[in-house]
């Protein structure tokens, strides 16, 4: 019953043996019934503070986790015509925060022009980068145009030890992301008092939910600090999604059924109440839109009569929006909770 890579070459039949996967097992019962029980069912959003662009696949790594199963052969890349809808569509608005994802975002041509953009509209933006990007030839002077468009770094980094890093974003890529670090404290990111945030994302090396945040949290601080120097601002844990590559891991492991089983007894309703997509909208590279970034590497995009591209923005009717979900949702709802900004509860 495994998930190929060969047989993940096509997206959309990737996709739909996904969701028929999670549809399907026996490991937890139907998240709705869960949501119901709880009485958020069904689910609404409660506006848009969070316009979070995907510009596509490409990535310069090929990490087991990745949840959007970007790599150096992706071709789904954002082009400039659908960025300037983007902006558009944001500018008709108050959001506040522009948050551009990938791949690695930075190797969209238009990357550097959408934070332009973002911050002539006098929005906070974010760069969700996976360090080892900093690094590349092409991207020589990157870490300085963050700084001084005054970007909020949000960076990955699965743990502070090279074994469980590299084993789950691949081999070097540890030192490489050391090496960013160390470049981005120098303009002072992560330095208090500097205003140039720098923020770590920790995803578990396994089939196992985080630790509490604020544990490992304290641990990242201390031990970066004392073997590299390396100072930041916060840490957010983020659970592994059962989905794309995660997915394929569980099942040829033989995991599926006991993460799943896993996820749906941590349900936690106070975390439920809170997850992203009830204040996050999510633009996909084609300009598809989408609850949140999980629905769209699902190709589950936003439902229920509302637009759902944008050059059909409508941020009245997608303001309080019915939620489109599914048993990959536990994967935000167990224990704290995740999200793109950590812990939940």
């Amino acid at each position: 019953m495994g998930l190929s890579l060969l047989a993940r070459s096509n997206p959309l039949a990737s996709t739909g043996e996904q969701l028929r996967l999670l549809a399907t097992t026996d490991a937890c019962p139907p998240f709705e019934s869960l949501m119901k029980t709880a009485g958020l069912s069904p689910l609404h959003a409660t506006g848009i503070t969070v316009f979070q662009i995907n510009v596509g696949k490409l990535c310069n790594q090929t990490c087991r986790h990745c949840h959007v199963d970007a790599g150096p052969d992706r071709q789904e890349i954002m082009t400039r015509e659908t960025a300037e809808l983007c902006v558009k569509a944001l500018a008709r608005t108050d959001i506040p925060t522009l948050d551009i994802t990938g791949g690695a975002p930075e190797l969209n041509p238009n990357f550097r022009w959408l934070v332009e953009q973002g911050r002539a509209l006098s929005r906070h933006v974010m760069d969700r980068c996976n360090l080892s990007v900093l690094l590349l030839p092409s991207q020589a002077d990157l870490a300085e145009f963050l700084a001084q468009h005054q970007v909020e770094v949000i960076a990955s980094l699965p743990y502070y030890r090279p074994s469980q890093t590299d084993a789950q974003r691949g081999e070097g890529v540890f030192e490489k992301s050391i090496c960013a670090l160390q470049q981005l404290n120098r303009l002072g990111y992560g330095v208090e008092g500097s205003g140039l945030t720098l923020n770590l994302v920790h995803n578990p090396v396994g089939a196992f939910l985080p630790p509490k945040q604020e544990a490992i949290e304290a641990q990242f601080h201390r031990e970066l600090k004392r073997s590299h120097g390396v100072v930041f601002n916060h840490l957010y844990t983020i659970t592994n999604m059962p989905i794309s590559r995660f997915l394929e891991f569980l099942i040829e492991s033989g995991n599926y059924d006991d993460y799943m089983e896993r996820l749906a007894n941590a349900f936690n309703p106070t975390a439920a109440a809170g997850v992203m997509c009830r204040y996050t909208l999510s633009v996909g590279w084609d300009g598809t839109l989408y609850d949140c970034d999980f629905n769209q590497m699902l190709d589950l995009p936003v439902n229920h009569g509302t637009p759902q591209h944008i050059r059909d923005f409508d941020p009245a009717r997608l303001h309080s929006r019915r939620i489109v979900t599914g048993n990959h949702c536990y994967g935000c709802t167990a224990g704290a909770g995740s999200s793109c900004g950590g812990a939940v509860t």
